[in-house]
């Protein structure tokens, strides 16, 4: 659709006159919301050995709604106008500020409706329904869901809440850093995921001299893209597994609040967030989204060789990841881990090749996971056939180990990445 210039601008996210939040909004933020959310638990993690820094978890995925989002949409609503709440408010969101609005909006007996895009999760259009929201599905992606949210707060009067930038929002989200120096009185950093920057705004100003680290995947890097333009500028985002912080823009306020308070902003491929998603299900029995691991997706990737011997605390900010999605991320989570490997061996096509390279791969104690024989398109002699295997091993030594076993019993072996996907 078309819209009017001006039908599209929030007055309270305004380019011109950012607004930088100060630290007395946040404190007067956690004593209005103090017994409307969790006060989350952050615990020292079992990952600390591994990784060479004392890392504890903030465990904000831990709130009712599973996400960090529910201190600023509390915040918020609670500080609307009498007149505000009873018209109700809306936003835009495909995920968790929608969640967290829907839900303190029934608590709060405020009318809330959500715009979420077609891409949104059928689950959480579904949970928004659930915890009292008026659900509108419309756009083909975020921009456009937000585009029409503006347009019908103008026309009916009712107050847009922008999930990573409204002033009050970012004030809600800063609570969490309060706890966290109240929690970890001695941490010397903090590492926080990054996307539309709303929390790691908050976070910063609310833990002062510490200066918080970001992290963001190389898919969406809008906050890297914006400190070196020194300004809130456009990133193309691409399919990411932390779809939560796939913001185009980052906020003006968000931008404004955080600019001289960032230590240092890490970009880190993806494949170091299914690890991350991966390392919290089995050491921390904690089932968490991709948004909610990149934080701790910065730490395994090692990217802040600096926090080596450090007390750290490290944000897992969401926990709501599609059930269908995540045996997805964990299988790659293995792969990246060198536990899950996958080659094409040459082996003989008569009766016992198959046995002989089977007993080859259990000898060394490698489970075999999935087999495939392809016989047409070999160049070699007749009696011959391609052998594509998914195995799982113990670690990156056993692949290696594999590896080397095979190529001493067979000509012809390819292994793990060298292989291109289209092969399994």
């Amino acid at each position: 659709e078309e819209y009017d210039e001006d039908d599209l601008k929030d007055p309270y996210c305004d380019p011109e006159h950012p607004v930088q939040i100060q630290f007395q909004e946040i404190s007067a933020a956690a004593f209005k919301i103090k017994n409307g959310i969790e006060r989350t638990p952050c615990d020292r993690s079992r990952l600390s050995e591994q990784v060479g820094m004392e890392v504890y978890l903030k465990k904000d995925f831990m709130q009712y709604t599973g996400s960090f989002k529910e201190r600023g949409a509390r915040y918020t609503l609670m500080c609307l106008s009498s007149e505000q709440k009873k018209l109700g408010v809306i936003a835009a969101s495909a995920g968790n500020h929608a969640l967290g609005l829907a839900y303190h909006g029934s608590k709060l007996n405020i009318p809330v409706i959500v715009v979420m895009p077609k891409t949104a999760p059928l689950m959480k259009q579904e949970l928004c329904k659930q915890l009292g929201a008026n659900v509108v599905v419309h756009g083909q992606d975020f921009g456009e869901a937000k585009n029409y949210a503006i347009h019908v707060s103008k026309r009916y009067n009712i107050m847009y809440i922008n999930g990573y930038d409204h002033p009050h929002i970012l004030a809600g989200q800063g609570t969490m850093g309060i706890e966290i120096v109240e929690q970890v009185p001695d941490v010397d950093a903090v590492v926080v995921p990054v996307g539309g920057g709303g929390l790691i705004a908050g976070v910063a100003l609310a833990v002062k001299s510490l200066k918080p680290s970001g992290v963001e995947s190389e898919r969406s890097p809008g906050m890297s893209v914006s400190l070196k333009a020194e300004r809130p500028t456009y990133a193309k985002v691409f399919p990411t597994l932390a779809d939560g912080l796939a913001v185009p823009v980052i906020g003006v306020n968000a931008f404004a609040t955080l600019k001289p308070l960032i230590d240092k902003m890490v970009v880190i491929p993806e494949e170091f967030i299914a690890l991350s998603i991966l390392r919290l299900v089995e050491m921390e029995k904690c089932v968490v989204e991709g948004a909610g691991a990149t934080g701790l997706a910065g730490i395994l990737s090692d990217s802040m060789p600096e926090l080596k011997g450090k007390k750290v605390v490290c944000v897992v900010s969401g926990g709501n990841i599609d059930t269908a999605v995540l045996g997805r991320v964990l299988e790659r989570g293995l792969a990246t881990d060198g536990r899950l490997c996958r080659f094409v061996v040459t082996a003989s096509d008569r009766p016992g090749g198959i046995a002989q390279l089977t007993r080859l791969i259990s000898s060394i104690g490698v489970s075999l996971k999935d087999i495939f024989h392809e016989r047409a398109w070999l160049k070699s002699d007749i009696y011959s056939c391609n052998v594509k295997c998914v195995v799982e091993t113990r670690n990156q030594e056993h692949c290696v180990e594999l590896e080397k076993l095979l190529k001493l019993h067979y000509d012809y072996v390819n292994f793990g990445s060298s292989l291109s996907s289209t092969l399994l």
